[in-house]
């Protein structure tokens, strides 16, 4: 472990750190980065409280942040786990911090990736619905994997960006989501449901695949090439565009051309499914 987190001064930070704490690190861990607004729909019930413990981790090094520079307006800051926090992890998994896996540089280098637009898009769609569940009685985010550990376990057929578990109100939905942030042509994107495809063929599970647009007209033309793809290979798909809340009636599944469904409706619409 890094010669500067000596027990005496991990057991010093880990005193200053709630249960609440390590769990808002670790989520940090696992989702690379996420902005202040995000934290604090996901992991606070006050703003002005949340703000105030965002900024007390990161002075204690617990986070680090960043505020990326766009060409209009500003940018919110953007946490990361910091090295006093990785520290932290490592001690609870019984692990080194190179163990862990932890570098500070690379965990900072997400300012300047050409992956953060997109990694903070996907992100956004994971802290609405978990904001939305804390609020809301008889919803649940049952489960929520990152591209990572979806690469991890079916990275020989697909990489979605997330595959999730939504429960609202009774009806539950497993979906894979692609966020589609509008840099690969249409044909391109609607190729993905070849892979999609080939793991239902595997599985025998046909988990439906939700296409998240930059725009309504890119989606109403993308809807169109799924629809046509999506019927041919048995592939069930909806699209919608990212301006409004994920949970909501946005989505317009790929067999019908209007009508749009609430994202757990869309369990019911598709028949009952085995899940992954």
């Amino acid at each position: 472990m890094n010669q500067h987190y000596t027990p005496r001064v991990l057991d010093s930070l880990v005193i200053r750190l709630s249960d609440h704490d390590r769990c808002l690190l670790r989520m940090v861990w696992t989702h690379e980065v996420l902005t202040t607004h995000q934290l604090l729909q996901v992991a606070f019930d006050n703003d002005h409280t949340g703000r105030h413990r965002l900024v007390k981790l990161n002075r204690l090094g617990a986070l680090d942040r960043f505020r990326p520079r766009p060409p209009l307006g500003s940018a919110p800051w953007h946490y990361v786990l910091g090295e006093a926090g990785a520290a932290v992890l490592a001690l609870e998994d019984g692990v080194t911090l190179s163990e862990f896996g932890y570098r500070r540089g690379q965990a900072l280098s997400m300012a300047y990736s050409q992956r953060l637009a997109h990694t903070i898009g996907v992100n956004g769609i994971f802290a609405a619905l978990s904001g939305h569940a804390r609020r809301s009685d008889g919803c649940r985010l049952n489960a929520w994997w990152t591209e990572a550990r979806c690469k991890a376990m079916w990275g020989k057929h697909v990489r979605p960006d997330a595959y999730g578990r939504w429960t609202d109100n009774g009806h539950t939905l497993d979906f894979f989501l692609e966020y589609d942030t509008g840099t690969e042509t249409l044909d391109r994107v609607a190729a993905k449901l070849r892979g999609y495809a080939s793991l239902a063929a595997a599985s025998g599970i046909d988990t439906p695949v939700l296409f998240l647009t930059s725009a309504s007209r890119r989606e109403a033309n993308l809807h169109e090439r799924l629809r046509l793809r999506g019927s041919l290979m048995s592939v069930p798909v909806a699209t919608a565009t990212q301006s409004q809340e994920p949970h909501e009636a946005i989505w317009l599944p790929g067999n019908r051309t209007e009508g749009r469904l609430r994202l757990a409706e869309l369990a019911r619409h598709f028949g009952q499914q085995r899940r992954p």
